[in-house]
Parts: C-alpha cells; structure tokens; sequence
C-alpha cells in the first residue's frame, strides 16, 4: 500500500508500506479520505506525549471494508464506513480509561491505503456525506458533541460563545449547537471568518483583536450559557466574565498555555463550571451520529490533497488561516 510516514521530526515520506492484516476482532479498511488535526502537527514536531518515529498518522478516516480478521467481522466487509477513533473509551461513560488512546499514534492510522482498526470501531459511512466529508466529521464531530452536550449540558434556547472559529471542533461545535436550537456566537481574528461563521448558523462573533472586545460581547450577544475554548492562556479570564451566572466553560485544549491570575473569586460567586474535556465516549459517537444524519450536518472542507502531496497538507496545516478541515484522498 502507499502511506505518509513520519520518519523523524519534520520529516515527511509518502512511499510503499507493508499492508496491515487485521486480528481477531478487527477490520481492514481501504481508506478513501483522511483529515489533519493539530494532533497530527504536534506528532510531526516531536510534541506529543509518547511519539515515535518512524509513524503513520492520521485519526480521521472514512473508506470500505475489504477483509475482517475472523468471522464475527465478516458482515462489515463491503460496506462504506468511517471510523471512531477513540479507542479503549473503557466502562465509564465519565471519563476514558487509563487504556485510552487516539488513532494514529501508538497505532498506525489513516494516512495510508489500509488501516486495521477493531469492528467496534467503525460506523456506517451517513450517506449524504461525501467521502472527504465523512472523513473530516470523527475527532472534531465527536469532541464539540461530548464538549457541548455531555460536559456543557446544552440546552435548547441557551447562548453558547465558540472561540477561534474555522478549525474542526470549533466550526462542528457551532453546527451542533445551531441545529439544537442554541444561539450561538463566535470570536475570530479575522472578519471574513465571522461572516462565514454566520453563514453556518451564527448569530453574530467578536474579533478578539480589538481591545476591549470581551465587553462589547458581553452587550452584543451575552451573556453565555455554554462557551467552548480550546486556546486557554491569558484571555481566559475573558471568558469567565462572559459567562452567565451558572454558566459553563469547557475547553479541550490550551495551544496558549495555561492561564495566570485567574480571579476564581468571580467563578464561585458566580457558581460558573470551568470543565475539562477529551475526544468521547462509544456513547457520545453514537448521538453525534445520529444527530450528524438526521440534520443532515456537513462538515466543512477547506482543502484536499492528493495522498502524495501529503507533505504540502502538513504545511498548510502548520500555515494556519484554513477555515475547516484539511483532507486527503486515499483511495
């Protein structure tokens, strides 16, 4: 098979590959497009907690079922999948077990013509998805689902603030939360991205460049219910002034760092939730699928490459400024 190896810190090969063989208990998928996540960047730079080289990445991956390693897996083969890349949840659906792990780092994942992943993994391809989109729904559908609905308690009819839209989580999380019926607002560094934003279902965002930006969205459209974060760093303490009294920060991730000085004082008083959260449950993957079908949701692509031109995927990943996911084509 042809895949995209990691060879050492920033070194990336597309080349011949042996072909996985799937044990008992897994399936072997032919896969037709695969998606970038940061994920993939920071194990390209040697950032990632247990990296190895030489790896192939990738967590999100849609394609068909050729083989199964024993009979059990036998009625998959054929059928058009996409794959849960959380593997190991464990038996709680409140947080994942110490055997957790991701999809494409210690396991080899999509970047690659096959990939062998356990049966319990996969999930019928939703069929108004195309395959670069179903590709581009599992990481970043699954952490805004389990982010807004299992640790921010979303209700219909409450406000809820995405920050840094136009990455995947970011942009799923303000399509689930719009097709739920939640007002939901965005921040940006970037106009255009605001508008695109309300293209998808926003009611309005805020440029966080501007001085002064938390207090003209907190008359504009707070305050907030529900705000998603995955920045951290000092503009947190932000957040928790745009949020309502009993409202809830979840945030899955800190590419700012950590915060300083936060006034915890305002956050009991206030009796705000700060609430950390990690990809998701079997549980959660199964809502967000049905939900993702029933509303007919659409992740948003904003490039494709061809599996050989995987390096310049990368660059553009690394790049920033894309406004959804970045896709590969496989198969």
């Amino acid at each position: 098979m042809r895949a995209l190896r990691l060879e050492a810190i920033d070194r990336v090969v597309v080349g011949d590959a042996p072909d996985p063989h799937p044990l008992p208990g897994e399936a072997l998928v032919a896969i037709r497009a695969a998606a970038l996540n940061h994920r993939d960047v920071w194990i390209k730079k040697g950032q990632y907690a247990g990296v190895r080289f030489p790896c192939i990445p990738g967590s999100d991956g849609a394609g068909v079922v050729t083989a199964a390693g024993d009979a059990a897996g036998a009625a998959w083969i054929g059928r058009e999948v996409v794959i849960n890349p959380a593997f190991n949840w464990g038996p709680s659906d409140r947080a994942q077990s110490p055997e957790f792990s991701i999809l494409g780092l210690p396991h080899d994942g999509t970047l690659a013509g096959l990939v062998a992943v356990p049966v319990v993994q996969l999930e019928a391809r939703p069929a108004h998805l195309s395959w670069e989109e179903a590709a581009a729904l599992p990481l970043a559908g699954l952490t805004a689902w389990r982010a807004l609905f299992e640790r921010g308690g979303l209700r219909a009819g409450e406000r809820v603030l995405v920050t840094g839209i136009g990455g995947g989580v970011a942009l799923m999380a303000l399509q689930l939360a719009s097709a739920f019926g939640a007002e939901a607002w965005v921040t940006s560094g970037s106009q255009e991205k605001i508008d695109r934003a309300v293209g998808l279902g926003a009611r309005g965002g805020f440029l966080y460049s501007r001085e002064g930006w938390a207090a003209g969205a907190l008359k504009a459209g707070g305050p907030f219910d529900v705000i998603v974060d995955s920045a951290g760093g000092e503009g947190f303490g932000d957040l928790i002034d745009l949020a309502a009294p009993g409202g809830r920060i979840v945030f899955y991730g800190a590419t700012l760092g950590n915060p300083s000085g936060l006034a915890l004082r305002k956050v009991f008083w206030r009796q705000i939730s700060l609430l950390g959260t990690t990809m998701g449950s079997p549980a959660d993957w199964g809502a967000l699928q049905a939900f993702v079908t029933l509303h007919r949701i659409r992740p948003v692509v904003s490039a494709t490459f061809d599996l050989e031109h995987g390096a310049d995927a990368f660059a553009l990943m690394e790049k920033g400024g894309q406004f959804g996911k970045i896709v590969v084509r496989v198969g």
